[in-house]
Parts: structure tokens; sequence; C-alpha cells
């Protein structure tokens, strides 16, 4: 395979890996890690900012409940502030040396809000790709200068690899639209 192409495929992957870290922020109506895991906290007096997943194990007990087991348990009573301050709409107790985060179940209007807010990430998604196909179409050009043929079958290349990854973002946005609709 041509390094052009490898190339895209490389910065493609990574466009992907971004958004679904993302998309997986979104919540749904279920618990799942990925819903704290990125917030960052004030911890020790404010002397350090950790992200949760580098404070706790997080665990979902059931659909409707995660369990945060702090490392450290002087940390929790932060967790919690940390948590809360967030305005991920998430009340974290304290239960002796674990934080219970109960999971409202979403209303339809909030559900409404949440699909908008994904497909905006999407949207975002797939600018970040059409970037990725012009910088390399670009880079191609100047490699291969003089040489037609070539450009043109990179070209076509790299719209293929551009056209699998848009298709991927749709599938990935009509699976979330489901779960956040489910109730």
């Amino acid at each position: 395979m041509d390094p052009v192409a490898t190339k895209t495929k490389e910065k493609l992957q990574k466009v992907l890996d971004v958004l679904k870290d993302d998309l997986a922020t979104i919540r749904t109506g279920r618990a799942t890690p990925a819903l704290v895991e990125h917030i960052v906290v004030p911890v020790y007096g404010g002397s350090a900012k950790l992200k949760v997943m580098e404070l706790a194990t997080i665990a979902a007990s059931d659909n409707q409940t995660l369990i945060l087991t702090p490392f450290d348990a002087s940390v929790i009573h932060d967790l919690q502030k940390g948590i809360e301050a967030a305005n991920a709409g998430l009340n974290p107790v304290v239960d002796s040396t674990i934080l219970r985060i109960t999971i409202p179940p979403l209303s339809l209007e909030r559900r409404q809000e949440l699909i908008k807010s994904m497909k905006h990430k999407l949207e975002n998604g797939k600018v970040m790709i059409r970037q990725v196909r012009h910088e390399m179409i670009e880079d191609m050009k100047k490699d291969y200068e003089g040489r037609e043929d070539d450009i043109k079958r990179l070209e076509k290349e790299i719209q293929r690899f551009v056209d699998e990854t848009s298709e991927t973002l749709d599938e990935w946005g009509k699976q979330k639209e489901q779960e956040l609709l489910q109730i």
C-alpha cells in the first residue's frame, strides 16, 4: 500500500478514536463508566487535577448505578464535589468507602437535546474527516508532482477511505440515537 494511503488511514482512524470517546460521554439511560471517567477533579487541596479514572475504579453494578471505589480514601469527598460540579446531571452519594451514582431516567425533552448534541459531534467529526482528506490530497500532489496517473489513483483511494469512515460515523449515530430513544 502506498505511504500516502497508509498515512490517510492512520489519520482517519485517529479521528474515529476521538469521536468514539466523545460519543461515549453522551449519556443514554444506562450507567456506563464513560459517563464519569474523563471528568477532571481537583484533589489534595486543589494542588492536583486528575481524571476520575485516575482516582478510582469505576463499575456499573446495574443499568442505573455506577460504583466508584477510590484508590485513596481521602479523595472520596473531592470526587463527590468534582462530579457534582461537572454539571453532568449526576448526584454521587458517599457510602462509607465507595461513591454511588444513581443515573436518573431521561425525559423525552432531554433525550432530544442529547440527540441534537450527538448530531453536532458527528458533524464536527465529518469536518475533521474532510480536513484529513484535503491535507492528504495536498501532500500527495506535492509528492507526486507530474505523475497524473498516480495522483488520480490515490485521490480515488483517499476518497474511498473517507467514504468508509463517514459511513462508520453514520452507523454510530444511528446506534446512539436508538440507544437514546429507548426507554
